[in-house]
């Protein structure tokens, strides 16, 4: 999973004018200094995000030989030398081994600890000789709680109450209690194009939605290395909550079996996060006809029906296939939607809302009870990617267009469910195109 970094600050940019005369300062020639330096820090934030760049190794060592006897345990670390970038632009440079002791003791449970690299101005350090020279420096620090976003992180461990030494792992890719684990470091690289906010509506009763919420962190985390341009990162919330939140929420991902039956207050929410350009994907496993009706019901309430985007033979004299629709051709081009155990999945878009009917989301991952092979995971991840990129141009396209006021939700709503009582289908005419796509369900 991608992680988020701040973008750089919109401020502009004030340089020293210089005419003939001009008296050079030690303010003036500070300023113009510090000029160069924030715009090379200004490019790197835009255009990278921080990590090591290389070196920065940590491991178990002895005391040295000047400590006192008192802190000769088994607790002390070697950095070796090496460069990194924080989220500010600023390299960070260790140039030799730099011994530290850890000073956390755990009495009952078990304890993360967090060693983490920081900048330092030389100019804000209080007390330091004038000289002609000064050395950009750097501070190391061991922490309980996850690194800020100017830190960056060595390595973690998890401290056991035993008091057993430091060391280093057997496996690195499954460190145990006092080893070193390296595992959450972050290397710089270039920040991805596009980051993508996925929210997972939570269904506490639904094991379906359960056993498909697994497929989708696995899909969030396979975004990064596969189409590098793109980040995402994955969270969840209910639909009362969707209000409330002021994280800006590119796509919501609900699945399960039951029928989507959500009270005045969920559906005016979601209407209105909808209208401001986020995207709703509603994954309808086998099994999900239920929750396929009601949510082709609650699109036709809005105003927005759904349409095939590749509309099943017998329904092709009367709608025809969109082949440039951007979930066709944007990163990855499909002549043809997927296929999975050997059918095809159906996709259906109005407005923000995409339902896809079939078994993509059960192979966006390795799953103990099917054993898929790598085309077709990759296929369902390019997919996948497709869905996200929409979501994303989606939400930007109608920010950049319309007025930047603040979500507000209406206490008015067209929907009369405000006791969440099921729909019949048949309460209220459809058009014979959604009656065809029910009758497949």
């Amino acid at each position: 999973m991608t992680q988020l970094f701040p973008l750089p600050i919109i401020q502009p940019f004030e340089r020293l004018q210089v005419t003939d005369g001009l008296r050079i300062t030690a303010d003036r020639w500070q300023r113009a200094h510090d000029y160069h330096r924030h715009r090379q820090n200004l490019h790197y934030q835009s255009v990278h995000q921080p990590g090591i760049v290389y070196g920065l190794g940590v491991y178990p060592t002895v005391a040295p030989a000047d400590v006192p006897s008192k802190y000769r345990d088994g607790y002390w670390l070697q950095i070796q030398p090496g460069i990194a970038i924080d989220v500010m632009g600023n390299p960070i440079i260790v140039p030799e081994p730099i011994d530290f002791h850890i000073t956390t003791r755990p009495t009952t449970e078990t304890v993360v600890v967090y060693l983490v690299l920081s900048y330092v101005d030389p100019t804000e350090l209080k007390g330091l000789e004038r000289q002609e020279m000064v050395r950009e420096t750097f501070r190391i620090d061991e922490k309980n709680s996850p690194p800020i976003a100017r830190e960056v992180e060595l390595c973690r461990i998890q401290l056991s109450p035993d008091g057993a030494q430091l060391e280093v792992p057997g496996d690195v890719f499954a460190p145990g209690f006092n080893q070193i684990d390296v595992r959450d470091r972050l290397s710089v690289q270039a920040r991805p194009h596009t980051m993508v906010m996925l929210a997972e509506v939570v269904h506490p009763d639904d094991p379906t939605a359960y056993r498909r919420s697994t497929q989708l962190a696995s899909f969030v985390r396979s975004v990064s290395p596969l189409y590098p341009a793109m980040g995402a990162q994955l969270t969840a919330l209910s639909l009362y909550e969707l209000q409330a939140t002021t994280t800006p929420i590119d796509l919501l991902y609900f699945t399960g079996e039951q029928p989507f039956l959500p009270t005045q207050t969920e559906a005016t929410a979601l209407q209105t996060y909808l209208e401001q350009g986020g995207v709703l994907l509603v994954d309808v496993p086998a099994t999900g006809a239920a929750l396929a009706k009601s949510m082709m019901d609650f699109a036709q309430s809005i105003g927005t029906p759904l349409q095939y985007l590749e509309p099943p033979l017998p329904l092709r004299a009367i709608a025809t296939p969109d082949r440039q629709h951007p979930l066709r051709t944007s990163p990855f081009v499909f002549a043809q939607l997927p296929h999975f155990a050997e059918q095809p999945i159906q996709v259906l878009v109005g407005g923000g809302i995409v339902l896809v009917l079939g078994d993509l989301a059960s192979a966006w991952g390795v799953s103990d009870d099917r054993l898929l092979p790598r085309e077709m995971i990759r296929t369902a991840q390019e997919f996948g990617i497709n869905i996200l990129s929409f979501a994303a141009k989606r939400r930007n396209w109608m920010q950049l267009v319309r007025s930047p006021q603040p979500l507000t939700y209406s206490s008015s709503s067209p929907f009369e469910s405000a006791a969440a009582v099921p729909r019949n289908v048949g309460e209220k005419p459809h058009s014979k195109q959604m009656e065809r796509i029910i009758g497949q369900l």
